[in-house]
């Protein structure tokens, strides 16, 4: 049982015998009290797909429920719903566009390590690696001696994300983008 500071995005918890999938957490230190942070966590119930608003203290325990990860690849879009198919046995999970929105700035077809979480049978969010290789679409035309440290500028990827990019960097470019911070790492 980990302790509330110890859930991340996307972690099945069971909360009265019931499974939710973390989707946010806000971290706050009040002021004026002896003790921890307090963790306020939006989640979803993974059968009915209710939101629920929880706040935890950092000390606080949780119960993980049973899930499953399977690795998986983008096949396609059909209307709201994103297939992928399973990497080992070729089956099939749907997951609604409201569900992955965030994820789906991150996804182009040729994108590896992606995993779906199933819980109870059911596939309920679907984890990215950490840094994902994206091609650039859009950007201002790159500078004659524009330095790798100096200045940034907007770039918009092959996703739709956008990120900013040092300005030697040009449209076409392969780069690498660190998920969780949404950032330029390097190129690919």
């Amino acid at each position: 049982m980990p302790k509330a500071s110890d859930i991340k995005k996307n972690t099945a918890v069971e909360i009265n015998g019931e499974a939710y999938i973390v989707r946010d957490i806000e971290r706050s230190v009040p002021q004026g009290r002896s003790g921890g942070s307090i963790y306020r966590m939006r989640m979803y119930n993974v059968v009915t797909g209710n939101k629920v608003d929880e706040s935890y203290k950092d000390s606080d325990m949780l119960t993980l429920a049973d899930l499953i990860r399977r690795s998986v690849t983008y096949s396609y879009a059909d209307g709201d719903e994103h297939v992928f198919m399973d990497s080992e046995d070729y089956s099939s999970y749907s997951l609604n566009q409201e569900a992955i929105a965030d994820e789906l700035l991150f996804i182009s077809q040729d994108i590896q390590g992606l995993q779906v979480v199933i819980v109870n049978e059911a596939p309920v969010a679907l984890e990215l690696p950490s840094t994902v290789e994206l091609e650039i679409v859009e950007t201002d035309p790159s500078l004659k001696g524009g330095s790798a440290t100096a200045r940034t500028k907007p770039a918009k990827l092959s996703s739709g994300l956008t990120v900013q990019v040092p300005e030697h960097i040009s449209t076409g470019d392969r780069i690498k983008v660190n998920v969780e911070e949404r950032k330029f790492t390097g190129r690919a």
